[in-house]
């Protein structure tokens, strides 16, 4: 939103809090339609020019600028009428992150409104998938709900039903996809419980399932550089093969059971806003556990805006496998969604490179397009025990496009589609795509 539109609303809001006032921002004039508003709001000292003496009033307002207003509201909250207080309440709620950012703490706005806020998502999806598995018609719902224990601690869960199969009979059963608790000690914060862990750009590529990771966190800001430290477990869309014997990316050995889940991991994660470009890395280690495969994963990738197209690419290795023990791409976007902003629209196209050794499963991506790695028979052809065979690619290649388009207000479409896939063995992968409508609220 242009910050000029967003201050008359917040003068609109705040209406009756002053009298007239002189404008002090040299790029607004008398003739220009919110100069009572702008004029207004900084004789309240509601807002704030720049240095240079000018208010800026066509650049995108951001989240922290709007934050900052909130907070100057919110010390003057006792000359506005209880329908104003009411829907500053709204605006703290919504924007209680950056606030706790500027030091500006919502206890007493909590204790007006209660200390539970409530936001969540829905979303009607159709799968076409290749020749493996039936297209599939779906929707899920999910509710997040935030609960603030005292200033420094929160309570957060997110409850969903799954996605529910249109063509089936199938019954919404309703989880707690994510389940934690979060300290905030200032410089540092910790995480205790059931929250999000993601491989990989493009929507998680590499990890990227909803119910995330079991454990423990710490993270802390370090000038531009951020960091985080978990130890715990993947819970949930992780690879599962069992009673496999032979040569392969893991060595000659005799695999039972779940191969990643339920192992204990420990992982770090690091990230550097250099101003011409993002830097991060990454590393996940299950420990050499002995009772599955081993992983020692190490990334590293790299994002940088050029005007309004983005080029992105990262790589990935496990060293604890003996082949297909790396996965890359690079990719190239262009434009940004934005939910308040209909129209709005972003592409991002990249080719990909994935090697089973270096896949734990539970993509980010929507489509089945990974779903052929290291794929296992339950049996060998004319055997009649549970000894499983390798039947799949050890290895697939990919161009993969996802776009999105604001429709409506909190409304936007999503669609991706994997193509030109090549696997070092077995039949290519057929194209495969997937398009839902999405709303938040």
């Amino acid at each position: 939103m242009k910050k000029i539109l967003a201050m008359a609303a917040v003068a609109a809001l705040a209406a009756g809090a002053s009298a007239y006032a002189a404008n002090p921002f040299s790029d607004v004039s008398t003739s220009d339609w919110a100069y009572q508003a702008v004029a207004d709001l900084s004789e309240q000292g509601i807002v704030e020019g720049y240095p240079d003496g000018t208010f800026g009033g066509q650049k995108n307002i951001t989240r922290y600028e709007m934050a900052q207003i909130i907070a100057r509201m919110m010390a003057k909250e006792d000359q506005y009428n209880a329908e104003q207080r009411a829907t500053i309440d709204k605006l703290a709620a919504e924007y209680a992150d950056e606030l706790d950012s500027l030091g500006v703490r919502v206890s007493n706005l909590e204790k007006k409104v209660g200390n539970i806020s409530w936001s969540g998502d829905a979303r009607m999806r159709y799968q076409s998938k290749d020749n493996s598995a039936d297209d599939s018609w779906n929707g899920r719902i999910r509710i997040n709900m935030k609960g603030q224990i005292n200033d420094s601690t929160t309570a957060n869960v997110r409850l969903s039903t799954g996605n529910v199969n249109f063509q089936g009979d199938d019954d919404a059963d309703v989880t707690a996809e994510l389940l934690n608790v979060k300290h905030d000690f200032g410089a540092w914060d910790v995480t205790l419980g059931r929250y999000a862990v993601t491989l990989g750009n493009q929507g998680g590529w590499l990890y990227g399932d909803s119910n995330g990771f079991d454990g423990v966190q710490v993270g802390t800001e370090l000038g531009k550089v951020g960091l985080k430290l978990g130890y715990g477990q993947f819970n949930t869309g992780t690879v599962s093969w069992k009673n496999i014997t032979g040569s392969g990316a893991f060595g000659d050995r005799t695999i039972t059971e779940d191969l990643i889940a339920n192992q204990d991991v420990f992982y770090a994660q690091a990230d550097a806003d250099l101003g011409a470009f993002d830097l991060y890395a990454n590393y996940y280690s299950n420990q050499e556990s002995k009772t599955a495969v081993d992983f020692d994963i190490w990334g590293v990738g790299l994002n940088v805006p050029v005007g309004g197209f983005r080029v992105f690419g990262e790589y990935w290795q496990n060293t604890a496998a003996d082949v297909y023990d790396d996965a890359w791409n690079a990719g190239i976007g262009y434009g940004a969604k934005d939910l308040s902003k209909p129209g709005s629209w972003s592409l991002d196209v990249a080719y990909n490179d994935v090697g089973a050794g270096v896949y734990l499963g539970g993509t980010g991506l929507q489509t089945d397009i990974l779903d052929t790695l290291w794929k296992v028979k339950d049996s060998q052809p004319g055997k009649g025990d549970d000894t499983g065979i390798y039947d799949g690619a050890g290895e697939i290649k990919f161009w993969n496009a996802i776009a999105e388009v604001t429709l409506a207000q909190n409304t936007y479409l999503h669609a991706e589609y994997a193509f030109a896939a090549e696997a070092d063995q077995g039949a290519d992968p057929d194209d495969t795509w997937t398009v839902s409508l999405n709303y938040v609220f």
